[in-house]
Formats: C-alpha cells, sequence, structure tokens
C-alpha cells in the first residue's frame, strides 16, 4: 500500500513540476510580448499583465507543493540542528502539523473564494471565470496534504532527483 501511494506522489510530483514549469515558460513569452507590443507598435496588448498574474498564482501553488515535497520549501531551522535526536524528530512532526492545518484550513477557504468569485468574470477574459482562476489555490493545497501525509506516514521522498550544491566539485581544474 506504501509502495502504491509512494508511485502515484511521484507522478503527482512531477505533474506539479510540469505546471510550475509550463506557467513559468508561457510567463516568459507573454510578457516580453506585453512589452513589445507598448513600445515598439505603440499600441499596448491587453491581455499579457493579466494572463502572467494567473499563471503565477498556477506556479505558486503548484510550485510550492513540489517544494514541500522534495524538502526544498522555506524552513526557518536555527537551532534545530543543534537540538538532540528526539526534541528534532518532535519538531518535524509539529512543523508537517502545522503544515497540514495550513493547507486544509487553504482548501476550506480557497473553495470559500472560489465559490464567491464563480460568476465573475475578468475584463481581459471575459470568457473565464474568475472562480476557475482561483482554484489553483485549493487544488494546489490538497496536493501539498497529500504530499504532507506522504511524509509523515512514508517518510521523506527519496525517488527525487539529488542536485549536488557544487557541480564543479572533485574536477580537476583545466589550465
Amino acid at each position: 500500500m506504501r509502495e502504491r501511494y509512494i508511485r502515484w506522489m511521484a507522478g503527482l510530483y512531477w505533474g506539479c513540476i510540469w505546471i510550475a514549469g509550463l506557467s513559468m515558460t508561457i510567463m516568459t513569452l507573454v510578457i516580453p510580448w506585453g512589452v513589445f507590443t507598448r513600445y515598439v507598435l505603440g499600441t499596448g496588448s491587453e491581455w499579457p499583465e493579466p494572463l502572467a498574474v494567473l499563471l503565477m498564482i498556477l506556479f505558486t501553488f503548484f510550485g510550492a507543493a513540489a517544494c514541500y515535497r522534495a524538502n526544498t520549501h522555506i524552513a526557518v531551522a536555527l537551532f534545530k540542528d543543534m537540538l538532540p535526536k528526539a526534541p528534532r524528530a518532535a519538531l518535524a512532526v509539529g512543523v508537517d502539523l502545522l503544515m497540514a492545518l495550513l493547507s486544509v484550513f487553504m482548501v476550506i477557504w480557497g473553495l470559500q473564494l472560489v465559490r464567491a468569485t464563480w460568476h465573475q468574470t475578468i475584463a481581459e477574459f471575459p470568457w473565464l471565470s474568475v472562480g476557475i482562476t482561483y482554484l489553483p489555490l485549493p487544488l494546489g493545497s490538497v496536493v501539498t496534504l497529500l504530499f504532507i501525509i506522504e511524509h509523515m506516514w512514508c517518510g521523506p521522498a527519496q525517488d527525487l532527483v539529488e542536485i549536488e550544491e557544487d557541480p564543479m566539485a572533485g574536477q580537476a581544474e583545466v589550465d
């Protein structure tokens, strides 16, 4: 059962990575287009900035979930490493529980935000519901909650690609 859950979380993790990566890629194409139309063509496009904001919402909530699973999220650990092993483990459980509480809060209030704004539209995209644009908030929080469950039940993710601190370490210097 654990192995199946870990495999499912690995797929979900890569889905989050792809969503965040595509969002960032599209943003890097859309923003220069807005600058080009405004300063070169003299007629600014109305849609690049709001589209970039919507893509940033996607990037933020799905990227944050992926960062949690990869243990690369922001963590304040001023004296954590100085603690003995038992209190350090208790602190880690406390962090997971607080993250779970925050995720549940974001799911509940995010769904209420989606529901409250569902029938509103965005001026630049009149066919797009504001509620749909806020869906990444509760969905990304559900994904984060699933990653927290994985972390607490199965331990830290082991199927991630390791990134070297110094990629040049251990290589001979060429003159």
